[in-house]
């Protein structure tokens, strides 16, 4: 029997963009007998994915209904049914600082000390704690798939040039310049979207900053002139290895034109994997970690938590999402999504045989993880515009002025993830 619906009420909502304090009541209800769950489906590459499990889910149930609900820009979107009272019974989200800000406000349930919790990679477990929790300890989303950001490279144009796989920072300059003087592009440049500028920084800078750089930048004790320095110049670096006019190109022909054969190497994900393989190239994309500095064992693998699987606090019907929920982390079909999206399983011990993630897996083996750096932003802090004029006009001084002016005016207000602060 279906249970009725219930009232819940989220504590104060310090969330910049959204109101002060709300009450939250369930979003679903019942159709003819049938209880009606709403499924927030945040991935448009996913969308047939999604859809098929939640049909496959109601043939399993007939008590169900699930009502997806695929957005085109879903961070508004739910920031929109948030103000209106009105929190999906289910959700897929990515793991970044929207998700901090909300798992911070209470908008979510706890997993911590959950079954479902149990056969997780705990490094995945790690970052999704560090983007942001209702209390301390919490658990506000299960991880289901990740990727990671390193560089996507031709493996058989390493192969013809003799160019072995860089362990070290050193060794990735040693390659760029090799390519260059064969003629060949080394990294193709898609700054006209200025969020792939981002993809490289992440590494670099999780790999140069002192230990605990934000919670000290949170405190006031560092900035970003102090701590980013070394990362921000490296990435200067490395695109003076790009094609003439980087900025005139974005995402969909940078992927093209490294399927195409036109460069070596690329500064982005896994993720764009199945982009690059809709072109067809003709050749084997790998990957590898990038590396920031001389000593291989300080290298680590930036890796996020691409999707996670949550549900609303206090839900009107939790028996029925708690189904649905168990229904989409069966290990087969957290398997079966990794493959179809070239992504990384988040189970203790499940990998990817594709061999784009073959240059990477060990990182995950032995738990070498840490989260994306950007991950801590919201988009108040313009780190992608910041960061695309610094490749354009490659004024180090003014990004870094520009980055530390915009967190000051924004940080004050934090209440998640590893600079969380008392409201």
């Amino acid at each position: 029997m279906t249970s009725p619906p219930r009232a819940r009420t989220v504590a104060r909502l310090a969330v910049v963009g959204l109101v002060a304090a709300t009450t939250l009541t369930a979003c679903a209800g019942e159709s003819g007998g049938r209880t009606e769950l709403t499924f927030f489906q945040f991935k448009p590459e996913a969308v047939d994915y999604f859809e098929q499990r939640a049909a496959e889910f109601e043939a399993q149930n007939p008590d169900i209904d699930i009502i997806v609900d695929n957005v085109p820009d879903p961070e508004t979107a739910l920031r929109t049914r948030l103000v209106k009272n009105d929190v999906p019974d289910v959700l897929t989200l990515n793991g970044n600082g929207t998700f901090g800000e909300l798992a911070s406000a209470g908008i979510f349930e706890n997993f911590a000390g959950d079954p479902l919790l149990e056969n997780q990679n705990e490094g995945y477990l790690e970052i999704t704690r560090n983007l942001g929790a209702s209390e301390p300890g919490a658990v506000n989303g299960i991880p289901f798939a990740a990727n990671a950001s390193g560089v996507l490279y031709n493996v058989e144009l390493f192969e013809e040039q003799g160019v072995e796989v860089p362990r070290t920072w050193d060794e990735l300059i040693a390659a760029a310049e090799t390519f260059q003087a064969a003629g060949i592009t080394p990294f193709y440049a898609m700054l006209a979207d200025a969020w792939t500028a981002q993809a490289p920084l992440a590494p670099l800078t999780a790999q140069t900053a002192p230990d605990a750089f934000f919670e000290a930048r949170f405190a006031g004790d560092s900035t970003f002139e102090q701590g980013w320095r070394e990362a921000a110049e490296k990435e200067l670096q490395l695109f003076g290895y790009t094609q003439p006019n980087p900025a005139g190109f974005g995402y969909q022909e940078g992927t093209n034109a490294f399927a195409d054969g036109q460069s070596a190497m690329l500064l982005l994900g896994s993720y764009a994997v199945p982009q690059i393989r809709s072109f067809e190239p003709e050749f084997t994309v790998g990957t590898f970690a990038l590396p920031a500095t001389d000593d291989p064992d300080d290298t680590r693998l930036v890796s996020g938590v691409d999707v996670l699987v949550t549900a609303g606090a206090g839900g009107a019907h939790p028996e029925e999402s708690r189904r649905f929920i168990e229904f989409l982390l069966e290990p087969d079909a957290v398997q079966e999504y990794a493959e179809q999206q070239v992504a990384i399983p988040t189970l203790e011990g499940a990998t990817n045989d594709d061999p784009a993630l073959a240059g990477i897996q060990s990182y995950i083996d032995e738990e070498r993880l840490v989260g994306f750096d950007d991950h801590q932003f919201i988009p108040a802090i313009p780190l992608g515009p910041l960061l695309q004029q610094l490749l354009i006009d490659r004024d180090v001084e003014r990004f870094l002025d520009g980055l530390d002016d915009s967190w000051d005016r924004v940080a004050q207000r934090r209440t998640w993830g590893l600079g969380a602060v008392s409201s």
